[in-house]
């Protein structure tokens, strides 16, 4: 997969802006939030990733405990 880096964003070819979300699985541990190098996580009940501001690293989904993090 090729990817193209602008600013603040990895984008696909076809110019989709790559994300991961997270799951109703969340049990809102906090792993994800000290994980993500570009502050995109914010917390709640289950906490929610900005896709404007996720770069598609994955840092969160690799230390999610409970697999509730995936690619969107």
């Amino acid at each position: 997969m090729c990817f193209i880096f602008a600013p603040k964003y990895f984008y696909h070819l076809n110019n989709t802006i790559m994300a991961y979300k997270i799951t109703d699985d969340c049990t809102a541990c906090g792993t994800c939030i000290d994980e993500c190098p570009v502050e995109a996580i914010s917390e709640g009940d289950i906490y929610v990733i900005d896709p404007d501001v996720c770069t598609d690293c994955g840092s969160c989904a690799d230390v999610c405990p409970v697999e509730a993090i995936e690619p969107e």
